[in-house]
């Protein structure tokens, strides 16, 4: 963004490489109302199967890097415990925060400041009112949706689901579950379909808020939630690496912050896997069939190394196959 064609450049990159995507799911969030009998059913349910095998190989691949050794690996059973047991929001939270403090204190062996000399075409200026307007977006989110209006709600859902991610696109299956399936906005069993439709587009995980904007209720939903959920759940990570270019330099040389954001990761592997368990495996994985299906799309991802669209394609159709035999 800020080392070649600046705002506009980034601006223009996420249009040709997200806009796809979300047109994508956008239709499937239209087509799924339309979409019903016993193979629909059977291709619903198969999507879920999807989202087992590919929240599994985001956990097996996030786990060999960012827990490699046994201090990360119980910061991250601390922070599933925390998610399953303190509940959503707040739990999530918590887990992030108290990773990030055991990263500093825990895990700066081995810690080596980088040295700088990135330099990008963002002022300071620019990068502290960037991070300015996304410090106060977030803390006056929650004041609006107070308010009542669900457009003010549903946008701070979004925000803070994009704000909070770290570690990678799948963390946010955890937030967005708990921002738009707990207050009953979208059902678990169409969360999940989308979720698993996400993994057959090119573009970026976050494209799935296109999905769950269209079909949360009440109003706005449609085209206008789409617009608002795709919005909200991009600008956060928008601002915040505006923000961050002036002071990146400087930030990768401090140990401590280093430490932090080693921490910090570890506790994002337990909260995926908390996710992993609830709502993933409890919503889809019902009988021994459902079993061997997610193991094989799990193998034809992590030892085939195949594309994720390709467990899609098999699990939509072995499911339907499955019922009708």
């Amino acid at each position: 963004m800020g080392r070649t064609g600046g705002l506009a450049g980034g601006i223009a990159a996420w249009i040709a490489f997200t806009l796809p995507s979300v047109l994508l799911l956008l239709a499937f969030a239209y087509g799924a109302a339309s979409f019903d009998g016993p193979i629909a059913e059977g291709v619903l349910h198969g999507l879920k199967l999807v989202a087992v095998a590919v929240v599994a190989q985001a956990i097996w691949g996030m786990a060999r890097t960012l827990t490699p050794d046994a201090t990360r690996i119980a910061i991250a059973i601390v922070a599933l415990a925390i998610v399953l047991l303190a509940g959503a929001a707040i739990g999530q939270l918590s887990a992030i925060a108290l990773g990030a403090l055991a990263g500093v204190v825990l895990c700066r062996k081995g810690v080596e400041p980088k040295p700088g000399g990135l330099m990008f075409s963002v002022s300071r200026r620019a990068g502290v009112t960037a991070l300015s307007l996304f410090a106060a977006i977030f803390v006056a989110g929650p004041l609006l949706a107070a308010t009542g209006f669900h457009a003010f709600a549903m946008f701070d859902a979004f925000y803070r689901s994009g704000a909070l991610v770290f570690g990678g696109g799948h963390v946010v299956l955890p937030l967005l579950e708990a921002s738009v399936v707990s207050p009953g906005w979208v059902s678990q069993e169409a969360f999940l379909a989308g979720y698993g439709v996400a993994q057959a587009v090119p573009g970026p995980l976050f494209s799935i808020a296109a999905y769950m904007g269209a079909l949360s209720a009440p109003w706005p939903n449609g085209l206008a939630g789409a617009v608002i959920a795709v919005f909200a759940i991009f600008l956060p990570g928008f601002l915040l690496a505006y923000g961050v270019l002036p002071f990146w330099s400087a930030l990768r040389s401090r140990a401590n912050a280093q430490a932090a954001m080693r921490g910090a990761n570890a506790a994002v592997v337990g909260l995926l896997a908390a996710a992993f368990y609830d709502p993933v495996w409890t919503s889809a994985v019902l009988t021994p069939l459902d079993f061997v299906l997610a193991l094989i799309a799990f193998a034809m991802l992590v030892w085939l190394k195949w594309p994720s669209w390709s467990a899609v394609v098999f699990l939509v159709v072995a499911v339907p196959l499955a019922v009708a035999f």
